[in-house]
C-alpha cells in the first residue's frame, strides 16, 4: 500500500469517525434533553458511548469489574486522550458522577449533555470558587453518589503519567470513600494529542484494586498517601514512563 492511499484511508476513516460522533452526540444530547429520570439519562449515556467505540473501529474490553464494591467509590484513572471520558463513561456502571473541569461547560454541545447527564464541574482557576465546587461535590459523595476523576487534570502529547492533583482524594477521605484506581490503554494510539485523526484498535480498561480511605485526622495527609498509591497502582499497569521522574533539563549554558 503506498503512503498517499494510507492517508487517503486514515483521512477518510477520521472523517467517518467524527461525522458518527456528531450524529451520535446529537442524539444523545436529544434523548436525554426528552427524558426526566437521571438515571435512565445517565444509562443512555452509556450505551451511546458503547456504541461509538465500537461503530468507530474502538471496542473497549473491561477487565476486574468484579473490583469495583457495591457502595459508593471515587474512580480514579490516568488521562491521555480526549477519548478518555467516553471510554471510562461506556466501562463504568451507569451510576457514577464525572467530575470535570469547569472549562467544559461552554464547548458546545459537550456543556449541555453534560450537564444533562449529572457531571459536577470545578473551577481550577478561582480558589474561591474552586473551593465552594469541592464542598458541593464533598457533600454529593457524602450523600452516597459514586465519582469518576482524571486526576492528571489534563494531558500532552509527552506520553507518561504525569502528577496527581490531591483533590480527588481529599474527597474520598472526607466522605469516608474507598478509591479505585483503573488503567485505560490504547487511547492515546486512538486518538493522539497532536492530532485530529483517529486510528482504529483496541481499547483496554482495567480495574485494579479497592483502596479503603484511611480514618486519620490529618485527612491532608491521609489523601496525599491515597494518591501516590493509587497513582503507583496505574503507572505499574500502563507501559508508560513516570513523568514526575523524568530528569529536569540541563541548565542553558551562559555565552563566553
Amino acid at each position: 500500500m503506498t503512503l498517499a492511499l494510507r492517508k487517503l484511508l486514515r483521512v477518510a476513516y477520521g472523517l467517518y469517525v467524527w461525522a458518527l460522533f456528531l450524529v451520535l452526540s446529537l442524539t444523545t444530547l436529544i434523548l436525554v434533553l426528552l427524558v426526566p429520570p437521571l438515571t435512565i439519562r445517565r444509562g443512555i449515556a452509556r450505551q451511546s458511548s458503547s456504541l461509538f467505540l465500537l461503530l468507530a473501529g474502538m471496542p473497549v474490553r473491561v477487565k476486574g469489574t468484579n473490583r469495583l464494591p457495591d457502595q459508593p467509590c471515587v474512580v480514579v484513572a490516568n488521562h491521555s486522550s480526549y477519548l478518555d471520558g467516553v471510554i471510562l463513561k461506556a466501562a463504568l456502571p451507569a451510576h457514577f458522577c464525572f467530575v470535570i473541569k469547569k472549562e467544559m461547560v461552554r464547548v458546545p454541545l459537550a456543556g449541555a449533555l453534560l450537564r444533562r447527564i449529572g457531571s459536577e464541574f470545578v473551577d481550577r482557576f478561582n480558589r474561591h470558587s474552586g473551593g465552594m465546587d469541592a464542598r458541593r461535590i464533598i457533600r454529593k459523595a457524602s450523600g452516597g453518589q459514586s465519582l469518576a476523576f482524571f486526576p492528571e487534570g489534563t494531558f500532552t502529547e509527552q506520553p507518561g503519567i504525569a502528577r496527581f492533583h490531591i483533590g480527588a482524594f481529599i474527597i474520598a477521605v472526607r466522605a469516608s470513600m474507598p478509591v479505585v484506581p483503573i488503567a485505560i490503554r490504547g487511547a492515546r494510539r486512538g486518538l493522539p494529542a497532536n492530532s485530529i485523526w483517529p486510528c482504529p484498535g483496541r481499547i483496554e480498561v482495567e480495574v485494579l484494586s479497592l483502596l479503603p480511605s484511611e480514618d486519620s485526622v490529618d485527612s491532608s495527609a491521609a489523601a496525599a498517601r491515597l494518591r501516590d498509591v493509587s497513582r503507583d497502582h496505574i503507572l505499574a499497569a500502563v507501559d508508560e514512563p513516570d513523568l514526575e521522574q523524568e530528569p529536569a533539563p540541563l541548565p542553558t549554558p551562559l555565552p563566553t
